[in-house]
């Protein structure tokens, strides 16, 4: 069984920082596209960062310059390192698994990801 669990979430005040990690277990996905979304209340799912087989990264305009997704293959996990938080950060984070492509390309759309994990709060006060 494929799990994705996230952790490392929490309460933070604006302009601290957070390092959020999912696990993958079940499968290897090192040669796997590897992304975090977010959602915050009543808004959808969004493209946060996304980390190809390689290393290659991408990053939403939002958080470029403050987040750093880097992943160890040998862990079998991922990470998002959230520097400069801000309240418009304040979301739930989920991190996704792409099954499709050549481990190349980042997907910004949820649709495109099978695997997803169960998500980790983060709240950011001002």
């Amino acid at each position: 069984q494929v799990q994705l669990v996230e952790s490392g979430g929490g309460l933070v005040q604006a302009g601290g920082s957070l390092k959020l990690s999912c696990a993958a277990s079940g499968r290897t996905f090192s040669r796997n596209t590897m992304t975090w979304f977010r959602r915050a209340s009543g808004k959808d799912r969004e493209f946060v960062a996304g980390i190809n087989w390689s290393g290659g990264d991408l990053y939403s305009a939002s958080v470029k310059g403050r987040f750093t997704i880097s992943r160890d293959n040998a862990k079998n996990t991922v990470y998002l390192q959230m520097n400069r938080l801000k309240p418009e950060d304040t979301a739930v984070y989920y991190c996704a698994a792409a099954t499709v492509g050549s481990g190349v390309e980042v997907y910004t759309t949820p649709t495109t990801y099978v695997y997803w994990g169960q998500g980790t709060q983060v709240t950011v006060s001002s």
